[in-house]
């Protein structure tokens, strides 16, 4: 905020062809600018250029122009603004200082049609003002991408979970293979040192025993090789165990999943694009209805002098020549050049004003349904990603339960043969083996077959080893995991209470705001204006959804001291103002307007008596680098001399 920051640089602000504006060039100094004159002097035409180089999109084009252009020069920058008038209407161009002015629009350009300001005056929707600047559909989208997110790092969390509790049996089953390891390897050494004991007693024949030895040899590696296969048919048969649980549980979780009706996202996307279409619709017609209140609002004040004079000029041959409005006269209507009363055209404007406001609560309406409906077709589409994935697990466990079972026989034939081969080579060992090399030859086929457990067990602890490296590298993303599932839960949190938290500051805000602009100003019977924001169920297409809403009470005094609580229909147009200005004060405040721009633009407040305008200036300007604020000279005498007073041309 600006109070305390150094003095802001000037801004020269250029404009031509805006409103009823010629040509005119103005420069800004930082703190509180009071454009002072009568009506028709160009003071609404100056702020709505300056609101065009800002970003806004309220100017009008000069009626005799076809072009019009604002220059800001501001903070070492130039920024520009062009009207041209087209076959649809006056289109908007250039490059301004804001590239989206909604916040500025609602909350710091505070003109008489500001829709922050009408809303108390209406006692409209104060809510939907207040969060209209908060992209709720943005918000959403981000909870479902998080959600999802999280959704993957659990799985992957349970995952890596069950291969820690594995670890433990891993850990006990390498322990015990190393012992029999032990075991057997003792059970060796001691085989080997009795067969040395019988050999140097046993006198044989070398080259049997070479052509035994050798045929031992043979026999221990088709065991060997037969133990493999057992081990790989048992492996594949608890693998296919567990794909198979594995594959009820992912059917099992496909079948809870709620169908989604045939073609309901085709049609949710159908209704999606009519409701955009009619929000625009209804966006266009609104702004036309803005364009025509604001016209004519500016030819009641005198701001649109040259068709004024076109029409004046035009009542001269008939000798009824009207002055520019004067309270309880005639005026020259614009449109058929009749005289009518002022209070006709009022009356008139009023009917389009509450127009715009149906227009609004449409808008509004066409709002809800779309969040309803967008909100229908994300579930729908986080189904349809859930269901694609249990789809897609299905059929590669189902593809990987194929491979194992067609593997099962193969290794059942290999087996087969192996038994046989052992059944051939111990025939042969049988044959080779004489009466007297008998106890040798038992002690060389114990060695044999202690070696070929030995290698079998060893191999087992590699295969051990193995899992548990490959568990402990996956486990070593678990700390990376957990962290992100953290932040993501803090974002998820962050994301569902910003609303919350922006509502509950917006109140705060307003109520601290009002409670010190009511002291100021000393409404003589109106103790507090406060908002109460409460919880409320209401019912939303097919369902009943929790929202919002923000109640303006207005606590009044009789002369006696008793209070009551009034209603915002009774505050005089003055009160009813200042309560306007405040809640768009609260909302510049709490969306941090001034970070975006640093300008507060004031108009129409002649409704408000000279000495509390002058009390609002001060109070306003101590929120903006920049508060230009354009008033009827008997106010502006009531401001503060320190407070530069310009008069645009």
């Amino acid at each position: 905020m600006p109070t305390g920051q150094e003095a802001a640089p000037h801004c020269t602000v250029r404009a031509e062809n805006i409103g009823g504006i010629d040509s005119t060039e103005l420069t800004l100094s930082s703190g509180v600018t009071v454009l002072s004159g009568r009506n028709a002097t160009n003071r609404t035409s100056f702020l709505q250029a300056l609101m065009a180089g800002l970003g806004g999109d309220q100017a009008t084009l000069k009626r005799d122009a076809d072009e019009g252009r604002v220059e800001l020069e501001f903070d070492g920058e130039t920024y520009t603004r062009t009207l041209t008038r087209g076959g649809d209407g006056v289109v908007m161009g250039g490059d301004p200082y804001l590239d989206d002015a909604t916040t500025a629009e609602l909350f710091a350009f505070l003109l008489e049609s500001n829709e922050a300001r009408q809303v108390v005056e209406r006692a409209g929707d104060l809510r939907e003002v207040i969060m209209r600047p908060v992209d709720t559909d943005a918000i959403q989208a981000e909870v479902s991408r998080l959600t999802d997110e999280r959704q993957d790092v659990d799985s992957r969390l349970d995952s890596l979970e069950s291969l820690a509790d594995r670890l433990p049996d891993l850990e006990r089953r390498r322990t015990s293979l190393r012992e029999q390891i032990e075991e057997k390897e003792t059970e060796l050494a001691d085989k080997e040192t009795e067969i040395e004991e019988a050999d140097a007693e046993v006198e044989e024949s070398r080259s049997e025993q070479v052509e035994l030895e050798e045929t031992l040899e043979e026999l221990r590696d088709v065991r060997s090789s037969l133990e493999d296969v057992r081990f790989d048919i048992e492996t594949e048969r608890q693998s296919i165990e567990g794909l198979e649980d594995d594959l009820a549980e992912y059917e099992s979780e496909l079948a809870d999943l709620p169908e989604t009706p045939a073609g309901n996202v085709a049609d949710l996307e159908d209704d999606i694009e009519r409701l955009r279409s009619r929000e625009r619709d209804i966006e266009s017609t609104l702004n036309r209805l803005q364009r025509v209140v604001q016209f004519n609002e500016e030819m009641l004040d005198g701001s649109e002098t040259e068709l004024q004079s076109v029409v004046e000029g035009s009542r001269e041959g008939d000798g009824s020549v009207t002055d520019s409005l004067v309270e309880g006269e005639t005026v020259t209507c614009w449109t058929c050049g009749s005289e009518v009363d002022p209070g006709r055209i009022e009356e008139t404007l009023d009917v389009l004003r509450e127009t715009a406001a149906e227009k609004r609560a449409e808008r509004n309406e066409v709002r809800e349904e779309l969040d309803e409906i967008e909100s229908d077709r994300s579930q729908y589409e986080r189904q349809q990603r859930e269901r694609d994935r249990l789809e897609r697990r299905i059929s590669e466990t189902e593809s990987e339960l194929d491979r194992r079972r067609d593997r099962i026989p193969d290794l059942e034939d290999e087996r087969d043969d192996l038994h046989a081969e052992i059944e051939e080579l111990e025939s042969t060992v049988d044959e080779l083996e004489g009466a007297d090399q008998s106890p040798l030859l038992d002690l060389h086929r114990e060695a044999n077959q202690l070696e070929f457990e030995i290698e079998r067990l060893e191999g087992e602890v590699e295969d051990v080893d193995a899992e548990i490296d490959d568990i402990e590298s996956q486990l070593d993303e678990r700390d990376d995991l957990e962290a992100r599932r953290e932040e993501i839960g803090e974002e998820l949190t962050d994301l569902r209470t910003r609303i919350d938290r922006i509502e509950r500051s917006a109140v705060d805000e307003f109520n601290e705001q009002m409670a010190t602009v009511l002291d100021i100003l000393d409404y003589e019977n109106l103790d507090r204006v406060w908002i109460e924001r409460r919880e409320t169920t209401r019912q939303e297409g097919r369902r009943k959804v929790e929202t919002t809403v923000f109640d303006l009470h207005v606590i009044r005094s009789t002369g006696d001291g008793t209070t009551y609580e009034d209603t915002i229909d009774h505050l005089s147009e003055s009160e009813r103002e200042v309560i306007g200005l405040v809640f768009a004060l609260a909302g510049y405040l709490v969306h941090e307007a001034y970070e975006e721009v640093p300008f507060v633009l004031l108009d129409s407040l002649e409704a408000i008596d000279s000495e509390r305008i002058a009390d609002l200036v001060d109070y306003f300007g101590e929120y903006a680098d920049y508060l230009v604020v354009a008033l009827l000279p008997e106010d502006a005498a009531a401001v503060d001399d320190r407070h530069e007073r310009v008069a645009p041309a």
